[in-house]
């Protein structure tokens, strides 16, 4: 799967946002915006994969429920890492730009679990 590669290509990329450029002094990040910029590139990330791998939701936009539903049928353990994940990246630092860098560290660590869990299943298959 090719959306796996730019799926952690997105992950380097927020990774690379918060080190140089949202400038971290004593475990906060102190431009927010960057924060905001990283955390929605990681949540691209996860979206990118997990749409090639759960395919087409049919009619109008995918929206949180519907990732949760169908992670839900294929591994609970994982529905509770995407939820952190979508909280984490989404929530917490897309939209309210929270600066704890050790947030944005777990967050992005749950977004490569998800890859990484997409990657298993389809080298299996």
């Amino acid at each position: 799967m090719a959306s796996i590669q730019e799926a952690k290509r997105y992950i380097d990329n927020a990774r690379e946002i918060l080190r140089d450029k949202a400038r971290k002094e004593d475990g906060y990040y102190q431009d927010t915006k960057y924060v905001k910029m990283a955390g929605h590139t990681a949540y691209a990330g996860i979206l990118l994969v997990l749409d090639e791998f759960l395919g087409k939701k049919g009619k109008g936009r995918k929206d949180v429920g519907w990732y949760k539903e169908h992670l839900g049928k294929l591994d609970r353990k994982l529905l509770t890492t995407f939820v952190s994940a979508y909280d984490i990246l989404h929530l917490s630092m897309s939209y309210d730009g929270n600066p704890n860098s050790t947030v944005a560290s777990v967050g992005l660590q749950e977004a490569d679990t998800i890859i990484n869990w997409v990657e298993t299943r389809t080298a299996t298959t």
